[in-house]
C-alpha cells in the first residue's frame, strides 16, 4: 500500500511518502511560511524525486490535531480533496498520538506503562494525552488536553500511581523545568522519563494511518474533521464581546 502523509500542526511541517510501513521519502522545513504555498512546492519536489504522481498512491494520511488552526485546515483540505478525487480513503492521525508511538518501546511487556506525549500549544500552555501500552497498540486514555506543565505533572502524579511513565516531547524545554521541580518534591512516585522525539511527524502518521486502515478505521472527505481541542481566537474574542 502506497501512502502520502502530510503533517502541518505545526511550522515544522513535513510530507512523507510510505510503502506498507517503509519509508520511501520525507521532506520536512520549520518556516513561518503559510503552508498554501509551501506544502505543494514541497510535495511536488518530493513526488518527482519519487517519480510518484498523486493518482499512484492508494491512501492519505493526515494530522487532524492539535496545532495551528489554519495549518490543520490547509492539510485537512488538502487530503480530503485528494481523496476525493482519486477516490481513495483518508485516515486523520492524532498529532499527539504520532508523538507517542515514537516514544513506545517496540518489545513492551509493561501491562502499566503509560506514554504522555506533549506539544506546544503556545501562551505557555501544553497539548497533552495520555496512551496507555496494550500489546503492540497504544490506546488513547481519557481526552486530549491543552494546560500547563505543571497541571500536566499533578494530574500524572493523581492518576498514575504505580505505572511507569514516559513523557515523549520534540521539544524537552516544554516539560524539562516542572519536571525537575516535581522529581525533586517527588523523586519516586511515579517513575518518570523524558523522552526527546522528533517533530517530523509525517513519517509517524504515515504508519499509524496504514495501521489504521487495517483495522477498517478510515474516513472520507466528508466525515473527517480537525480536532483542534481549544477555541481559535477568534472564537475566544467572539465569547468576551
Amino acid at each position: 500500500m502506497l501512502t502520502l502523509s502530510l503533517d502541518t500542526s505545526s511550522v515544522s511541517g513535513s510530507l512523507a511518502v510510505l510503502r506498507d510501513e517503509t519509508l520511501l521519502g520525507v521532506i520536512s522545513t520549520h518556516s513561518e511560511e503559510n503552508y498554501s504555498s509551501r506544502m505543494f512546492r514541497h510535495l511536488d519536489f518530493l513526488l518527482a524525486d519519487l517519480s510518484f504522481h498523486l493518482h499512484d498512491f492508494d491512501l492519505f494520511s493526515v494530522a487532524a490535531g492539535p496545532g495551528s488552526f489554519t495549518g490543520l485546515r490547509i492539510g485537512l483540505t488538502a487530503a480530503k480533496a485528494w481523496a476525493e478525487v482519486y477516490n481513495k480513503p483518508v485516515v486523520g492521525v492524532s498529532a499527539l498520538e504520532a508523538v507517542a508511538t515514537q516514544a513506545f518501546p517496540e518489545k513492551n511487556s509493561a501491562s502499566n506503562l503509560l506514554i504522555i506525549p506533549v506539544l506546544d500549544a503556545r501562551r505557555g500552555q501544553i497539548y497533552s494525552a495520555s496512551y496507555q501500552a496494550s500489546g503492540s497498540r497504544l490506546l488513547l486514555v481519557g481526552d486530549q488536553a491543552v494546560m500547563t506543565s505543571a497541571e500536566l505533572l499533578s494530574e500524572i502524579q493523581r492518576r498514575s500511581p504505580g505505572a511507569s511513565v514516559i513523557i515523549a516531547t520534540p521539544e524537552p524545554q516544554l516539560i524539562s523545568e516542572a519536571m525537575s521541580r516535581f522529581e525533586n518534591s517527588m523523586p519516586s512516585n511515579p517513575p518518570l522519563a523524558l523522552h526527546a522525539v522528533s517533530g517530523v511527524l509525517a513519517p509517524a502518521i504515515g504508519r499509524l494511518g496504514y495501521a489504521a486502515i487495517h483495522r477498517g478505521e478510515f474516513s472520507d472527505a466528508l466525515t473527517l474533521d480537525a480536532n483542534y481541542i481549544r477555541r481559535s481566537d477568534a472564537e475566544l474574542q467572539l465569547k468576551a464581546t
